[in-house]
């Protein structure tokens, strides 16, 4: 709005009218129209920060939807499976049971543990290359400051999977000690000008582990044998050649089904209370919700309860889960019929909180996605307010010409009025004179 200038701010002035109040008074009339358009802003605004409101609750249920879901080449069992492995005699090995593990029993007899070579160097040159072949490739180690730690440091520094320690005898002797990798295939050669008169003792030699699981004879590098059974690794850690223990893997789907779908139920519901916050009304004090009446909210509460009741071809329904509408149109989770549903056939159970989550995910995405009901609503409010916006422009902008045209005019008024005054004043005092004059 135009700033008023000095001359209008003292209308009144020279006709001793109150003409400012008058402007004021007129101006508000006028700007009403503006106040209504800026009512209807408002409530419009308010309206699309309620959807915003109600598109996150849904694009939360939409993400609790696609956690029921399991991951591309991965099955409804695999995702939902907690498995859990023991060994009869922990002292020969430990085991661990992870995704793609299948539930069962197996003989473990380990007749061999894999081992690392170590090699100890007495008397090494280390102003002279040390020289280090293992799998038939070379390493070339020279000693930065031509000492034992340094040529430690070397050989620690690289690449060539061989630690290397430095080991004082007490009698002013110091030796290089090598250790390699675990299995046969990693035994290593020493040679080069540094081990010329150095004293070469093998501590221990390289092997692959070696054993039998069920009577089938394995040979690993390491003594962690990772995927000999699908989704199991064995920690071998003693031999008991002749006295087999077992290997057991359990596997349990109730856990993390029912979390998931808590997980599910708690989002539905934190959607069904957003709708009735925004739908809602008081009869007493005539307090309504941001969007009561509002299409939207009907048409939300349709979908998902229309998502709810889909029946599955398998011939599940939420309900076989436990799962059900409470009075005020919440969900409610009985855990005792959803663990016997599991306990019956966790492949259904699993496979039919899949599809829920797949229909769950494309029946949200209709309402939130572009063209999907909320969206919809809320693109349509926004134009609204962007042509209000326009309008409300126009209108500020007419107003200032408005207020201008009329404090021009009454200036004018206040101008005529004080010439009027004077004149009247003039008068006045000419026909006193004559008056006295007569006298």
């Amino acid at each position: 709005m135009a700033t008023v200038s000095s001359t209008w701010s003292s209308l009144g002035v020279g006709s001793g009218l109150d003409l400012e109040s008058l402007v004021t008074g007129l101006m508000n009339v006028e700007r009403q129209p503006l106040e209504t358009l800026k009512t209807q802003l408002s409530s419009y605004n308010t309206k699309i920060s309620a959807l915003g409101t109600l598109t996150s609750k849904l694009s939360a249920l939409q993400t609790a939807a696609k956690n029921l879901q399991p991951a591309t080449l991965q099955t409804a069992l695999d995702k939902f499976g907690t498995f859990t492995g023991k060994v009869g005699n922990e002292s020969v090995a430990g085991v661990e049971a992870g995704t793609g593990a299948i539930a069962g029993s197996y003989s473990l007899e380990v007749s061999q543990l894999a081992t690392a070579q170590k090699t100890s160097l007495k008397g090494l040159d280390a102003s002279q290359q040390l020289d280090i072949t293992v799998g038939g490739t070379t390493y070339n180690f020279t000693a930065a400051s031509n000492t034992l730690e340094s040529m430690a440091n070397a050989v620690n520094s690289s690449d060539s999977g061989i630690s290397a320690t430095v080991v004082n005898d007490g009698s002013g002797n110091q030796y290089l000690v090598l250790t390699g990798k675990e299995g046969a295939s990693n035994n290593f050669t020493v040679s080069g000008g540094a081990t010329t008169g150095a004293t070469e003792t093998t501590i221990q030699n390289a092997q692959s582990a070696q054993f039998k699981l069920d009577g089938i004879s394995i040979t690993s590098e390491s003594n962690t044998v990772k995927d000999a059974v699908a989704g199991v690794t064995l920690n071998l850690k003693a031999t008991n050649a002749g006295s087999p223990t077992t290997v057991s893997v359990t596997a349990d789907y109730g856990d993390k089904i029912k979390e998931s779908l808590n997980a599910f139920v708690t989002a539905f519901n934190a959607v069904v209370s957003s709708v009735k916050s925004l739908g809602s009304y008081d009869s007493e004090t005539g307090e309504a919700g941001t969007l009561n009446g509002h299409r939207v909210l009907r048409e939300t509460q349709t979908a998902l309860r229309s998502l709810v009741n889909e029946q599955s071809a398998s011939g599940l329904s939420l309900n076989s889960l436990g799962i059900t509408f409470t009075s005020d149109g919440t969900l409610s989770l009985d855990a005792d019929k959803l663990a016997k549903a599991v306990a019956n056939d966790p492949a259904a159970v699993a496979n039919f909180t899949s599809e829920i989550g797949s229909r769950f995910n494309s029946g949200v995405d209709k309402l939130i996605t572009t063209g999907g009901t909320v969206q919809s609503a809320t693109d349509s409010l926004k134009t609204s307010v962007t042509n209000l916006e326009k309008r409300q422009t126009a209108l500020e902008t007419r107003l200032e010409s408005v207020e201008a045209r009329y404090r021009s005019q009454f200036s004018a008024l206040d101008t005529l009025m004080a010439s009027m005054n004077s004149t009247s004043s003039y008068l006045t005092q000419q026909l006193a004179s004559l008056s006295s004059s007569s006298s």
